[in-house]
């Protein structure tokens, strides 16, 4: 799921190209990838773009009329823009918004169907997207305690938690963590002082550098490889992969469509979390640390 990061640099290629342009049409490929009906998504039709802004990980396009367009990307959809009047795939195309100068294409790579569009009006019409969390890149250290510390939870849940962390997903939860050298099963509220500083300035710190890389590799074109694995990421999506840091495996706790990355060595002491995919993998042979969890996959055919 594209996160803030990856949600910035939308939102500035975007900027670049429809700020003060007018939406002339609104094509559907699928109709229920539009969720409200009053006012009409056809009531965009005619509508100049006035501002953009990131809710989360939702982009807010402000259209002239106190209209606001919001899009929700979710897992797999993406944005593309191409020249104007360009056709919406068959398979992966959702809906298309023709500018002037292009069109900009809604597409989702997944038979799950998630990612959405709705057409609101006015500010109250927005209330119901924002869920409350924290602006980690406008927030100092008082209000980034406060924001952890409101709900015992594990850390990487707290991070993920929109009601208490803008724009902070799986991908980054997982580099957070492994920068400020913490344990995703670590408790918010059991955390000391000094650890606290070191979440706060790796969340800061990770958010700051993964826009600025993915800016730099934009330039002033289009986001095109908007994806949560990237290869110059230290744990998410490396499982059994070398940590950047000590070159242990990197370890995970798979769960549902989701999966925690981490590195035992850099994270948890050397202590091996628990997880069924790895359990089934290895049976009764269930290691006490990442030493013998190394020798035990060394033994083990690939």
């Amino acid at each position: 799921m594209p996160e803030l990061p990856d949600i910035t640099v939308y939102l500035e290629a975007l900027d670049r190209r429809v700020r003060d342009q007018t939406i002339e049409r609104v094509r559907l490929a699928s109709p229920f990838v539009v969720r409200t009906f009053d006012p009409p998504i056809a009531a965009a039709q005619g509508r100049r773009v006035r501002g953009l802004r990131r809710m989360g990980k939702r982009i807010v396009l402000a259209l002239d009329g106190d209209l606001f367009l919001v899009l929700h990307l979710m897992i797999a959809g993406r944005l593309r823009w191409l020249e104007a009047g360009a056709k919406i795939p068959g398979r992966l195309g959702l809906a298309a918004l023709d500018f002037p100068s292009g069109t900009l294409l809604l597409t989702e790579a997944s038979t799950k169907k998630r990612a959405s569009l709705h057409l609101v009006r006015g500010e109250e019409g927005l209330a119901p997207f924002e869920r409350g969390g924290l602006e980690v890149l406008d927030a100092d250290l008082p209000a980034f305690r406060e924001a952890l510390r409101r709900e015992s939870h594990t850390l990487k849940r707290a991070l993920t938690d929109p009601t208490l962390f803008s724009g902070i997903g799986n991908a980054y939860s997982d580099e957070i963590l492994h920068r400020a050298r913490l344990s995703p099963v670590q408790l918010t509220r059991n955390l000391s002082e000094e650890e606290l500083g070191r979440l706060f300035t790796a969340t800061r710190s990770t958010l700051m550098e993964w826009t600025d890389r993915l800016r730099a590799e934009v330039g002033t074109g289009f986001p095109e490889k908007v994806t949560a694995f990237r290869e110059e990421m230290a744990v998410h999506g490396r499982y059994r992969k070398p940590c950047p840091v000590c070159e242990s495996p990197v370890l995970r706790i798979a769960y549902a469509e989701n999966e925690t990355n981490y590195c035992a060595r850099c994270q948890t002491g050397g202590k091996v979390l628990s997880d069924r995919s790895l359990a089934r993998l290895l049976k009764d042979d269930w290691p006490k640390s990442i030493d013998e969890l190394e020798e035990r996959l060394s033994t083990r055919p690939r």
